[in-house]
């Protein structure tokens, strides 16, 4: 028998039945952490392939301080002031502790916040744009910080990919380990695009202010800031009431963030927006596109920063703008017109103003002087001073009578026949046939000589319907054709640069000569101002008759697709035109004589503001040439003509190959 009192060995188990729990879960938690780190360094790997492949044409960082930019063009009125800018304008390249603190601080509040205390990407930022966005319903506000911007400004282009996403990212921690804080932000408020060509704060603050980023207000610093956003849209010259919005926006987010209190931001959205000044809307854009394409012409200039001193009035501009608008808003709808263009020149060809349409933010196509349009009737000058020429006089009848030339049959504009006329009357009332039979008495030919002389450089028909004005022109060719009418004789070219100088003043081009020459003889100028004066006094245009001597033609193409007025005194000469783009599109019976007329009459009323009235030109006749002759060259193309209207006809039909 065992001893009870004995200690009893513990029972074993089975052999074969120990439980396996306990290491079943040590197995299966070695597994998920093995999977876990195995999936860890693929997406490592994985990242670091993506990092890889977007940084393989990440530019130099290296070149962050070159500003590589257009040069800048800036265009000055006859008055000295600014009135458009071409390129990219920077300013004083300033160091963070030379700009207004204020602008600094209005910045930071509005674009990056945190920007002090992230590495270059904000998550927190990030997150909060996401959440103001959901709740909005739409892109109220961006995540990317001063640093991301920098980046996407200086090194990448805008595209709106995840390439340029993630290299944006991969530049914005590369410049946050390369440079200071202080550094990203001086090189952000140097060069980031404040709208109307500037880059930079200092840039803007000139442009805007005239002033330097050194001496800005809070309220001036507000608004530079709120450009960031959208500069266009927020430019105090673009629109001033959104502009003002805006800044107010951009002075509560320096209160939220602690920068001024808000009797500061009340004080500067009320003072400040009384200070501020409030310039005009811009004027003179085609006026200025126009010059640019000039520029390329004087090499010396290319490539160079310059400012060009123009010809152009900006007071009248600004009016003549106005008053095309005001008349397309007023008369455009129930005449079922849409469009415009005006010019206005001296009589030595210097243009005063140049509008290309009735609103250049909508088209910036330029209907002054690209678009080529069929001028009617205001063609009919060179015809009849073709005619006074050869020897015809005002008092000298025709017949106005049906006329048939092959398969054509021109009609007069009120379907009427008055039968015998003088060429006073026939002029003044724009009567067709009478324009006709002088063509087929004078020669095709002839005429399209007399209108290339006086500046006309569009291709003409060579048939008696050029009496009709049925060849193409533009507007700004139109009224420089008129001008020898206006000067005394004199052929001109229409110019808009006197002077182009670089940055630092050096004067670089400057306009020389005074024209070509004798190009109509007195008798038959003293002829031309007669009919042309009766247009105003008693003919088509009456609705254009001014306060002072003045003359004129009006012009209608077939079936009201063009309406013009052209005209001048001794101290102007106007050109207008109305319309629609699509030429198919006619106009509700808009004739030369009415809208095109009244127009006409506003802005040289306008132009001659202050100025008292004047006899046409006309000079004395002089020694030795015959009173149908002609002294000068060919529109300023060929050698002066010297053996009266036959030679010089010769002298341009060389000249032109007809």
């Amino acid at each position: 028998m065992t001893n009870a009192s004995q200690p009893q060995p513990a029972r074993q188990p089975p052999r074969g039945n120990a439980p396996h729990t306990a290491p079943r879960k040590a197995v299966w938690w070695k597994r998920l952490i093995s999977w876990a780190l195995t999936a860890l360094i693929w997406v490592g790997i994985g990242v670091a392939g993506v990092i890889a492949y977007y940084a393989v044409d990440l530019p130099d960082i290296d070149q962050v301080t070159a500003a590589v930019r257009r040069p800048s063009v800036t265009f000055l009125s006859v008055e000295g002031d600014t009135f458009a800018a071409y390129g990219d304008i920077y300013g004083e390249n300033l160091e963070l502790a030379q700009i207004a603190p204020v602008l600094a601080q209005a910045v930071l509040a509005t674009e990056d916040r945190r920007f002090y205390s992230h590495l270059g990407i904000d998550p927190v930022g990030l997150l909060r744009a996401v959440v103001s966005n959901l709740k909005a319903g739409r892109l109220v506000q961006g995540g990317s910080t001063i640093t991301q911007q920098l980046a996407k400004n200086l090194f990448l282009k805008p595209d709106r990919t995840l390439k340029r996403k993630v290299q944006e990212v991969l530049m914005a921690l590369w410049l946050e380990k390369r440079f200071t804080k202080e550094q990203i932000l001086t090189l952000y408020l140097n060069r980031v695009y404040l709208g109307s060509g500037t880059f930079g704060v200092d840039a803007a603050a000139k442009r805007y202010f005239e002033k330097s980023a050194r001496r800005v207000g809070l309220y001036e610093a507000a608004l530079i800031a709120g450009l960031l956003k959208a500069p266009s849209r927020y430019s105090p010259l673009n629109d001033p009431q959104a502009s003002h919005q805006r800044t107010v926006q951009v002075l509560q987010n320096m209160v939220a963030a602690g920068a001024i209190d808000q009797r500061a931001a009340d004080f500067a959205a009320l003072q400040g927006a009384a200070e501020l000044v409030r310039r005009p809307m811009p004027a003179g854009r085609y006026f200025a596109d126009w010059i640019v394409g000039q520029l390329a012409e004087i090499g010396d200039v290319l490539g160079r920063d310059v400012v060009v001193r123009t010809t152009l009035d900006l007071g009248l501009q600004r009016r003549a703008e106005a008053e095309l608008k005001a008349l397309l808003d007023r008369e455009g709808g129930k005449s079922n017109v849409s469009q415009g263009a005006v010019v206005v020149m001296s009589p030595d060809g210097a243009v005063r103003a140049l509008i290309g349409g009735k609103d250049y933010d909508d088209s910036q196509f330029n209907r002054a002087t690209q678009a080529t349009r069929q001028p009617g009737s205001s063609f009919k000058p060179f015809v009849y001073l073709t005619a006074m020429e050869r020897g015809f006089a005002p008092a000298d009848t025709m017949e106005d009578a049906p006329i048939k030339l092959g398969n054509w049959s021109p009609h007069n504009y009120n379907g009427k026949f008055e039968g015998r006329m003088t060429l006073h009357h026939a002029f003044a009332q724009s009567t067709n046939t009478i324009a006709v039979r002088l063509v087929d008495e004078v020669g095709a030919g002839r005429v399209i000589n007399t209108a290339h002389r006086m500046g006309i450089g569009s291709d003409l028909r060579h048939d008696a319907s050029i009496a009709l004005g049925t060849s193409e022109v533009t507007l700004l060719e139109l009224t420089a054709a008129y001008a020898p009418f206006a000067n005394g004789g004199n052929g001109i070219a229409a110019f808009g640069i006197e002077e182009v100088s670089d940055a630092q003043g050096t004067v670089l081009w400057r306009r020389q000569g005074e024209g070509f020459g004798r190009i109509i003889s007195p008798q038959a100028l003293e002829r031309m101002h007669e009919l042309m004066s009766a247009v105003l006094t008693e003919g088509t245009g009456k609705a254009a008759r001014l306060d002072r001597p003045a003359a004129g033609k009006t012009g209608t193409t077939q079936d009201y697709r063009d309406a013009w007025f052209m005209g001048f005194t001794a101290d102007y000469v106007g050109g207008v035109w109305l319309g629609n783009d699509d030429q198919r599109n006619e106009m509700k019976k808009v004739t030369g004589g009415g809208l095109p007329a009244q127009l006409w009459k506003t802005v040289m009323l306008s132009a001659h503001r202050g100025l008292p009235p004047r006899p046409l030109t006309v000079p004395e006749p002089e020694a030795g040439i015959a009173a149908q002759g002609i002294e000068g060259t060919a529109g300023g193309l060929g050698q002066a003509a010297q053996e009266g209207i036959g030679l010089l006809e010769g002298l341009i039909n060389s000249l032109f190959g007809r």
